[in-house]
């Protein structure tokens, strides 16, 4: 009976030892998701970059707070053309980017994002995402932003 008892004991003493303080050997982490642009003729609903009004080239993007460029990844792959940012999301910050498509196109995309851990895991919490001086969509299914150029 006594080895019953302090097999329960152990048992409910182990149990109640808080995992959350113990994260070795526990591999989770989650990158920040990737902003992703299209742009597209307001009128005909093509997109500019396949179309050739825009080239990879014609890009620029800038960090507003230290004024260094951003490094982008520009996707083209069947006649489909989008630029992605992977930047945003690896720390806490308030990120402030000037997105620019040669003299056609100019706008900030702001964002407010959060690098927490929880539960052992570590992933990126976006509080708020803004676009200024650009018309545009969120494509709800594939989180694409689609941004409209007149």
């Amino acid at each position: 009976m006594k080895k019953l008892l302090l097999s329960i004991g152990c048992i409910l003493l182990f149990s109640a030892c808080d995992s959350k303080s113990n994260c070795e050997g526990y591999a989770c982490f989650t990158p920040p998701e990737a902003f992703e642009f299209e742009f597209i003729d307001a009128i005909s609903g093509e997109n500019l970059f396949t179309n050739g009004t825009f080239q990879e080239e014609d890009i620029a993007i800038t960090n507003q707070y230290d004024n260094l460029n951003v490094e982008v990844d520009f996707i083209s792959e069947n006649e489909y053309n989008i630029l992605q940012i992977g930047s945003i999301g690896w720390e806490t910050e308030n990120a402030d980017y000037l997105i620019e498509i040669g003299e056609e196109v100019s706008f900030h995309l702001l964002v407010d994002a959060d690098r927490v851990t929880e539960d052992c895991c570590s992933f990126t919490r976006i509080n708020s995402v803004e676009i200024e001086g650009a018309e545009y969509e969120r494509q709800e299914e594939t989180g694409i932003y689609q941004i409209l150029v007149d």
